[in-house]
């Protein structure tokens, strides 16, 4: 597999540094977990359980090993320098200056291992005014002015559906430790990422950002094609009380749909921009769409060039034989589901293993105890408090 030979550290906590891990081992990466003492990793205890094991858990932790130490301890600081010498990526998601209070920032794995390409995920980046300040996804979504832009047809801001903070993160973070990985093969250099939530959200408003840039002014949702503002990219309501959108506002997707409901003539307003010229063509889909339930219109469009879907629940689209043909989904030994890759190779793909480790199931597996100095003292910084999150 691509990543054969890899060995990550992983010390992060809850969605965006282990989902990052998680893609490394899916494709090979040797990824050891490194948990704090007490209770270990927070998402082994939050949600829904299956055969005494939280579903989350599951889904960010499969195929990893797991190494529970107290960094409290000379003990646990021996056995992180330890692995910290062997490891190709370090990720944490400390807030910043906790790894440093701990003595295993950036500078002091460096100095044990040179090459070491780490990574530090958090809300705001490792500076900047905002930099001491916590938050998780949903905090930095709303100063991103994402929370802002899911407006309801109450014109009020609405919950979002996804992580969008730490998905987006989780990802950026992933390319920039391939990018390093493939550096280091080159110039046997390792380096240090920052990866803020922030920053990578606003990474992603190309589509948004018109009215800031071009005319310095904030967002109408409603008006605007990615919110409503388009009538042929917009969610309707069916006669069951169920809902389809239109995803799709090419004028050509627009003239297959009028002309297959007969009335060609309401056309010219898909051809105007988003906004309140488009009114009449979204009143006519208001009213035809409550005329039909949503599986009467789900046979109506089969077989149609437009761009349509029912909403279903997240069950819903976990149940379709099309998530299971691009293996999206596996199941552990207890027959317990789990989601599949996402990067599909046709050449070395990628391996789901399905079983996620017990608290602390791998200790003195994949690394050797540590070597003494000349000194006859161990390797790596003297033992500091273990900080958590901060």
């Amino acid at each position: 597999m691509k990543l054969d030979g890899v060995k990550v550290l992983d010390l992060s906590l809850f969605l965006p540094g282990p989902m990052l891990t998680l893609m490394m081992a899916d494709h090979g990466a040797d990824v050891i977990k490194v948990e704090p003492a007490g209770e270990g990793e927070p998402s082994r205890h939050i949600g829904l359980s299956t055969h005494g094991q939280a579903v989350w858990f599951r889904n960010t932790h499969r195929g990893k090993r797991s190494v529970q130490l107290d960094l409290k301890s000379a003990e646990g600081q021996a056995a992180f320098w330890a692995l910290a010498a062997e490891a190709d990526v370090l990720v944490e998601a400390f807030r910043p200056g906790v790894v440093d209070r701990l003595g295993v920032g950036y500078a002091a794995v460096k100095a044990v291992n040179p090459g070491i390409v780490y990574c530090s995920i958090s809300a705001f980046g490792q500076d900047g005014p905002y930099r001491d300040r916590p938050a998780h996804d949903l905090a930095v979504e709303a100063l991103a002015g994402l929370v802002a832009l899911n407006e309801g047809q109450d014109g009020k801001p609405a919950m979002p559906g996804l992580m969008a903070a730490d998905a987006l993160a989780s990802l950026t973070a992933l390319s920039g430790v391939l990018m390093a990985l493939l550096r280091r093969e080159k110039t046997g250099q390792g380096d240090h990422l920052d990866v803020a939530m922030l920053d990578s959200l606003m990474a992603w408003t190309p589509n948004a950002t018109g009215p800031v840039f071009a005319e310095g002014r904030a967002n109408v949702p409603k008006a605007e094609r990615s919110w409503g503002g388009a009538a042929m990219f917009n969610l309707y309501e069916c006669a069951d009380g169920r809902w389809i959108v239109l995803g799709g506002s090419e004028v050509k997707f627009a003239a297959n749909l009028l002309e297959a409901l007969g009335r060609p003539d309401l056309l010219d307003p898909a051809r105007l921009p988003p906004g309140p010229g488009q009114e009449p063509l979204r009143a006519f889909f208001r009213e035809t769409f409550r005329t039909r339930t949503q599986a009467a219109w789900e046979a109506w469009f089969a077989g149609r060039d437009i761009c349509f879907a029912p909403v279903r629940s997240l069950k819903d689209a976990f149940d379709d034989p099309a998530v299971a043909a691009r293996g999206m989904i596996s199941r552990d030994a207890n027959g317990d589901a789990v989601v599949g890759t996402p990067l599909l190779f046709r050449e070395e793909p990628g391996r789901v293993n399905p079983k996620a480790p017990a608290l602390d199931e791998h200790r003195g597996q994949g690394w050797r105890p540590p070597r003494p100095s000349p000194g006859g003292e161990r390797e790596g910084p003297a033992p500091q408090a273990w900080e958590g999150e901060g």
